[in-house]
């Protein structure tokens, strides 16, 4: 019968990472692992505390299933047992890696989906003031995607910084819910006049209804507003794209439904991360080939990945290894 591990680890972030809603310099992940005679599944998530995570609670709510998947749990029948989010996702990923190996066929063959290829990531800049977000960028101006992080005030001269150290890089710009609707018009011409390719979450989730008013002169994103298929209809009129995280949608097998219904709805997709180590990243390039945008740099950002990381080339990442996952 199979056995469910779950336990914390620390990997320090180089430098800091920050972003409308603060700072942190190390990451701290929850780790599934679920044996079965030889064969061993991973998976990885990052309790956020926007979603009201913590480390102990995601952690009690894994350990919540682990009668059931001790009992033979499968994929489906997670979806009933635990809420989308963190706990749900290093549970899932976790089955299917432990079904590729059992079985030893590829998770992208499993899933039904294209095989992993290198693919090119954005790498993020933390907001700071203009000066500092525009050394940042000069660092990376190599880099073919940067993703800018703003904070609401000074945004316009932060992009015109980051603009000018870089200026033959495609831009994102993620505001993590720090504007305000006066002066939402305002914020997106600064981003056209940059020419920013995308905004991700400009407003806060649940308050973002004045998207459906104005004009997208800048393709807009969601992000804090959507996790899973619920609701997703109903961000239609607000949204031209989503943004597809693992630790949001609680794994593989809820991601990989939200992308056919949000392409199907016509959205743009973008497939995303929290800051992690290569564990939580492998499982979603299954879906990259369905994204116009990928930002997927967690180990970027890391002082250290795991031994058995994925190959980052620059900004190309590389399929991940059968010994990392699937």
């Amino acid at each position: 019968m199979p056995r469910l591990a779950v336990f914390v680890e620390r990997f320090p972030i180089l430098g800091n990472f920050v972003i409308s809603r603060g700072a942190k310099a190390e990451a701290a992940v929850v780790v599934a692992t679920i044996e079965d005679r030889a064969w061993r599944g991973r998976g990885e998530g990052v309790p956020y505390a926007r979603y009201g995570e913590t480390i102990d609670s995601v952690l009690a709510q894994m350990n919540s299933v682990r009668s059931a998947i001790e009992a033979g749990a499968d994929r489906v029948l997670l979806q009933t047992l635990l809420p989308h989010g963190t706990a749900r996702n290093a549970i899932d990923c976790a089955l299917w890696d432990l079904a590729a190996k059992r079985s030893g066929v590829p998770a992208h063959r499993l899933a039904g989906a294209a095989p992993p290829v290198p693919v090119a990531t954005a790498f993020t800049i933390s907001v700071g003031t203009p000066d500092e977000m525009a050394r940042a960028a000069a660092l990376a101006r190599a880099r073919p995607l940067l993703k800018i992080k703003l904070a609401g005030e000074g945004d316009a001269a932060r992009l015109v910084a980051v603009r000018a150290a870089a200026p033959d890089a495609t831009l994102i710009a993620d505001a993590n819910e720090a504007w305000a609707e006066v002066g939402l018009e305002r914020s997106l011409e600064a981003c056209a006049k940059a020419g920013v390719a995308l905004v991700e979450q400009p407003l806060p989730a649940g308050q973002d209804s004045a998207l459906a008013k104005i004009e997208h002169i800048v393709p807009i994103c969601a992000d804090e507003s959507v996790h899973d298929r619920t609701g997703l209809e109903d961000l239609r009129a607000r949204y031209d794209a989503i943004n597809v995280k693992l630790d949001k949608t609680g794994g593989l097998t809820e991601a990989l439904a939200l992308v056919k219904q949000a392409e199907g709805l016509g959205f743009e997709l973008m497939i995303g991360c929290m800051v992690a180590t290569s564990l939580a990243i492998a499982p979603a390039l299954l879906l990259t080939a369905r994204a116009r945008f990928v930002d997927l740099d967690g180990p970027l950002l890391l002082a250290r990945d795991r031994p058995d990381g994925l190959l980052y080339d620059g900004s190309i990442v590389h399929p991940p290894a059968r010994e990392l996952w699937g």
